[in-house]
């Protein structure tokens, strides 16, 4: 009985010996707000990952103190500090960001599979009086028309097709 134990332990010991510390790459961040109240909640706003030669986007969505947590790519060959950067994407709200503070770029830290950004990524809820406020830097919905077609028809929703305008009898 004993031998059955002292076997099955060893087993199970070279078993775990063989299971490597995870080489997964974290990335760790914050969303910082400029105008906004102490108590503003963070939740929801996005952050996309782009790292340079890997074809897969990151995702993050921030907690409501503004912090993200993603792990990067696994396919990066290069040390995702090269050339990785996050982007500031947008929120369920209004959000008005310069093209400055909405990229940053990827740093390691003391840890040898922890990263974080270089520069913050901050925003405004509303528009700085400073700045002139277009669509070049507000974050709107994306939302687009789209008219109730009968679904017996078969037809793509007609916001894919609704800036066309045929012109029928022009010969």
């Amino acid at each position: 009985m004993a031998f059955t134990q002292a076997i099955t332990t060893l087993l199970f010991a070279l078993a775990l010996a063989r299971i490597g510390p995870s080489a997964c790459q974290n990335l760790e961040g914050k969303v910082s707000c400029a105008d906004c109240s102490q108590n503003y909640d963070f939740s929801g706003i996005k952050v996309s990952v782009k790292c340079e030669g890997v074809k897969k986007l990151v995702m993050a969505t921030t907690e409501d103190k503004g912090f993200f947590k993603v792990d990067l790519p696994s396919e990066h060959t290069k040390t995702p500090s090269e050339k990785c950067h996050v982007k500031l994407l947008g929120g369920p709200n209004h959000l008005y960001a310069s093209r400055e503070n909405q990229v940053s770029q990827i740093v390691q830290e003391k840890e040898k599979n922890s990263y974080t950004i270089s520069t913050p990524l901050s925003f405004f809820t509303s528009c700085p009086q400073s700045k002139e406020c277009n669509a070049a830097n507000k974050f709107a919905s994306s939302k687009t028309i789209d008219l109730p077609l009968p679904p017996e028809w078969g037809l793509a929703p007609s916001s894919y097709y609704l800036p066309f305008i045929p012109i029928i009898g022009i010969p």
